[in-house]
């Protein structure tokens, strides 16, 4: 089942690169990392409610509170350079370099989360560095 939300998931990020790029237009980007985020707020509480989960937010840990404020962080400056980055440039550059976020997750899992790196990971992100570079250059 992960992998039906994982491709979901990349099919919502190609639809994010491509509304975002045509509503960013005229807009300055921290605006428009602004109002998309107020958008990903309420969705996201919205889903809280409709499963019912709310209640759990009382067993959460302060480890855990402290690592998805952390990922809250980085996840909002990553959208504020997406959003500048997309801005000043074409999303069929923007993106590919965006999706370099595969190798470095892929790095930090290994260093930080003693993740097993195998010669087919290592291929895998040979070639998306090798892909990106064709696409950009």
């Amino acid at each position: 089942m992960w992998f039906w939300f994982a491709l979901g998931s990349a099919v919502f990020a190609a639809l994010t690169s491509i509304l975002a790029k045509i509503g960013i237009e005229g807009v300055n980007s921290n605006l428009a990392t602004a109002i998309r985020t107020v958008v990903v707020v309420v969705m996201a509480w919205g889903m809280v409610f409709l499963t019912h989960t709310q209640g759990g937010i009382k067993s959460i840990s302060q480890k855990s509170w402290l690592f998805l404020i952390l990922s809250g962080l980085a996840t909002g400056a990553s959208w504020l350079c997406y959003y500048k980055a997309l801005q000043m440039g074409n999303a069929s550059k923007v993106v590919p370099i965006d999706k370099l976020s595969v190798i470095i997750t892929l790095v930090m899992a290994f260093l930080f989360l003693h993740e097993e790196f195998t010669p087919k990971s290592l291929i895998g992100c040979g070639l998306i560095g090798a892909g990106t570079l064709l696409m950009v250059l």
